[in-house]
């Protein structure tokens, strides 16, 4: 069996009232693919609604180390994504990010 050098990390947030995020999913969801050995971001996926954010996003985070924190992504997304769900996007990531250190390095 080959073996996998990936894992898969999850990571959600409640999204706001009002928007059509929050009316077809009602949180902002995201998941990630990350290379463990040196903590790339490979793939990433989020539950938005057109295909145009998802390719958006996926420009952002494919090829960001996870080695050096977050706090330059979020500024990323900070400025380039104007939308009611720019909060609810940035905590779905720093849970997914969190998560992955928590079980990466057990």
């Amino acid at each position: 069996m080959e073996e996998i050098n990936t894992v898969l990390v999850t990571g959600y947030a409640k999204a706001p009232q009002g928007t059509s995020m929050y009316e077809i999913y009602k949180y902002a969801g995201i998941v990630l693919e990350i290379d463990r050995e040196r903590h790339v971001i490979v793939e990433a996926e989020f539950t938005v609604v057109t295909e145009l954010t998802q390719s958006f996003f996926k420009r952002l985070l494919i090829g960001y180390c996870l080695e050096g924190g977050v706090d330059d992504l979020i500024e990323k997304i900070r400025r380039n994504y104007f939308a009611p769900s720019q909060q609810a996007i940035i905590v779905a990531l720093q849970a997914a990010v969190q998560r992955y250190w928590d079980n990466v390095n057990e």
